[in-house]
């Protein structure tokens, strides 16, 4: 039960409180990504992967995580964005890494284009009192990729080793 619990709930409440946090505050926590990191390894191990599957999945998040901090040090990214989704990667692995990536970019795209169109519109009045909604209004404010990151990864999760698991 507690396997079930945590394969169900764990990564995908994770990924849902990495979107609203971004959207709301424009930031990701380090300790949300350190958690989902550790999270990881407690979940493979309960599930049975071997560790050479495990080290994979730990390069994976490596090279997600040296490409982010590239993108970081160049502005395209925040670092919350960076260590999110080589978190995720984490959990992904190699196996859905490029579907995952491409899901991510095509949810960013759509978003960041929306959002632009958005800002270009009055506020309503009634949204304009509210501040986090204001401030992602603003169009000197980035945009909360961490949305697209999440949303990016619950829809690879279903196909991972850890639902499998459970099916299995």
């Amino acid at each position: 039960m507690v396997r079930e619990l945590l394969v169900l709930g764990l990564f995908p409440a994770a990924m849902a409180f990495a979107a609203s946090s971004d959207l709301v505050t424009m930031t990701i926590s380090n300790r949300l990504s350190l958690a989902l990191a550790l999270a990881f390894f407690l979940v493979a191990a309960m599930i049975g992967i071997p560790l050479v599957d495990v080290g994979r999945h730990v390069l994976a998040s490596l090279l997600v995580l040296a490409v982010a901090f590239v993108f970081f040090t160049r502005g395209w990214i925040g670092g919350g964005d960076a260590k999110l989704a080589a978190a995720t990667a984490l959990w992904l692995g190699f196996a859905h890494l490029t579907e995952y990536l491409v899901v991510a970019a095509l949810i960013g795209g759509v978003l960041t284009l929306l959002l632009l169109e958005l800002r270009k519109l009055p506020l309503p009045r009634a949204l304009a009192g509210t501040r986090w909604i204001a401030h992602l209004h603003a169009v000197d404010t980035g945009i909360p990729y961490g949305i697209a990151l999440a949303a990016a990864g619950l829809v690879i999760y279903p196909e991972t080793v850890f639902m499998r698991a459970l099916a299995g």
